[in-house]
């Protein structure tokens, strides 16, 4: 990231993305903890979702409530939920020098609605939804689908699952392959890393990898 116009050095973006029950709402917890303990400002945050009325639209997705209406009018309000999430709360937040670490970002997008909606109109929302703000540091948490959605099972505790836990392991694992595709392309924003391990060897070699990507003491 450059420096904003003020001559405030600009924080990082760094972004999380895997399959169901790969662990990133923990690893993104505490790699801000570690951050924060390393003495930077520090932003948490997820999509869909992170602003008040992007929460507002996670809510209508995840309830299924935007499934009938097809993969594009999904695919938008996705774009319209990571607008108002950039442009309240991530640019406002690196553009004051502080770090941002997010739950998924535009590359679920590309994975999840990208395989029932047109590359080019992926593109096109991604433009409108991103511009300039996109992640320096992509952690990929890459497991099975049937292990990963075993673990979200448990996690929910009988809860109704939500749009998308409740769709066939197949799709998942079509999924999981697409997410690696895409990190395979960008290596050198992407690191993979197995979701398998213990949380704790993840959370290492999650921080050794920012320490390497940012030059970090």
């Amino acid at each position: 990231m450059t420096d904003s116009s003020e001559g405030q050095i600009r924080g990082k973006f760094i972004t999380f993305e895997g399959g169901e029950g790969s662990g990133k709402s923990t690893q993104v917890s505490r790699l801000a903890e570690r951050l924060k303990d390393a003495g930077y400002a520090v932003v948490e945050t997820r999509e869909p979702g992170g602003s008040p009325k992007a929460e507002a639209i996670r809510k209508f997705i995840l309830a299924g409530e935007a499934e009938g209406k097809g993969p594009r009018a999904e695919a938008m309000l996705f774009a319209a939920a990571r607008m108002d999430h950039v442009d309240r709360k991530i640019r406002p937040a690196l553009e004051t020098g502080k770090w941002v670490v997010c739950d998924r970002f535009m590359d679920s997008t590309r994975v999840y609605q990208g395989m029932h909606v047109d590359g080019s109109t992926i593109d096109l929302l991604e433009k409108m939804a991103v511009g300039d703000c996109r992640p320096e540091l992509t952690v990929l948490l890459d497991i099975s689908a049937k292990e990963g959605l075993d673990r979200a099972i448990k996690r929910s505790r009988g809860a109704r699952r939500d749009r998308f836990e409740k769709e066939d392991v197949s799709v998942h694992e079509a999924r999981r392959e697409a997410f690696l595709k895409l990190a395979e392309s960008q290596p050198e924003r992407f690191v993979v890393l197995d979701a398998t391990k213990f949380p704790r060897a993840l959370e290492l070699e999650i921080w050794d990898a920012c320490q390497k990507r940012f030059n970090l003491s």
